[in-house]
């Protein structure tokens, strides 16, 4: 009896289901190369089948070929599985021979560090022996020594006291005969030094004495100099502005005169009266005029004076520091006897 197409698709699709489950379960196992080559060929064989299935006049033969392809992917799958089972072994195989192999290395090497170990310690040993009787022939060596240096140094030390105390007694006769030496020495240095100072002294005396002298002579020529005597024309101009300046001041003194009497007859009229306060105005005013009056008198006796200089040519003269005052100073202050530097000074 024909199976009907319908049923031929089902069957073949069981069919090539079954393959595919096993290939998964043998590329679970395997090398993923062989696993990669049994999907293609499954899903070749897959693609055929179902082709096939698809021709309803085709269906038995179909389901044969894909019975066959499965059996034959089983093999397949089954021999790559036996492979890398057998590739497995062989690989824990040498793993493990490596692995003993390792252990024998690590057992002789152990062994040979015992070995070294043991030959070190005996070494150290017979070093330690051997350093222990240097030692000991060392320290019997060194008391030897000690002593024969202790017996010289005794030696030394009472040869040193014995030099120690010669030195002492020759420094001691020295130390005498250089105190009486430093002492006669002393007494003459300093008696020679007493008269080089007492010539010193009268040569600074001398050289005092003698620029005393020259600054007395110098003040005297400038106490008595006469700067502008040379000056005739300038004397001359002095003389013009002091007389000029003499006049204007008589001039002064007699206005301020007769301030002063207005201000006395003021006071002498009988509607004056002390009790409005004005007394004690006028009173000021008449003080200050009276200063005034003064100060400009004043001015003319010293006028007078600068006129006497300006005569026998000596004005012109600081009375302080006795250099010549500027010509400037003596044009522009009438009259004036000091520089400019010494009235700054005070």
């Amino acid at each position: 009896m024909t199976a009907s197409p319908v049923n031929s698709k089902k069957a073949v699709s069981k069919a090539a289901n079954k393959p595919v489950v096993a290939k998964k379960t043998a590329a679970a196992s395997s090398a993923p190369s062989a696993k990669k080559t049994t999907l293609k060929a499954t899903t070749a064989k897959s693609s055929a089948v179902t082709k096939k299935a698809t021709t309803p006049a085709k269906t038995s033969g179909a389901v044969k070929a894909a019975t066959a392809g499965s059996t034959a992917v089983k093999a397949k799958a089954a021999a790559a599985a036996k492979a890398q089972r057998e590739r497995e072994a062989k690989a824990a195989a040498a793993k493990k021979a490596a692995a003993a192999k390792a252990k024998a290395a690590a057992a002789a090497k152990a062994q040979r560090e015992r070995a070294a170990k043991a030959a070190a310690k005996e070494r150290e040993a017979k070093a330690k022996a051997a350093a222990k009787e240097r030692e000991a022939k060392a320290k019997a060596a060194a008391k030897e020594r000690e002593a024969k240096a202790k017996a010289a140094a005794k030696e030394h030390e009472l040869q040193r006291k014995a030099r120690e105390r010669a030195a002492v007694e020759a420094k001691k006769l020295r130390e005498i005969e250089a105190k009486k030496k430093a002492v006669e020495a002393e007494r003459l240095r300093k008696q020679r030094e007493i008269e080089r100072r007492n010539q010193e002294e009268m040569k600074r005396q001398e050289r005092r004495e003698l620029e005393e002298r020259k600054r007395q002579e110098a003040l005297e020529r400038k106490m008595h100099s006469k700067p502008y005597a040379h000056d005739v024309a300038f004397l001359a101009e002095l003389r013009e502005l002091l007389l000029e300046t003499q006049s204007v001041t008589a001039e002064q003194i007699t206005v301020l005169e007769s301030a002063v009497n207005d201000l006395l007859e003021g006071r002498e009229r009988p509607e004056y009266d002390e009790e409005d306060g004005s007394s004690a105005g006028s009173d000021y005013d008449r003080d200050q005029l009276k200063m005034q009056l003064d100060n400009e008198r004043l001015k003319i006796e010293l006028i007078d004076v600068a006129l006497a200089r300006v005569d026998d040519g000596s004005y012109g003269r600081c009375d302080s520091c006795y250099e010549p005052i500027a010509k400037d100073r003596l044009r522009a202050q009438v009259p004036v006897f000091t520089c400019v530097t010494c009235r700054a000074n005070g």
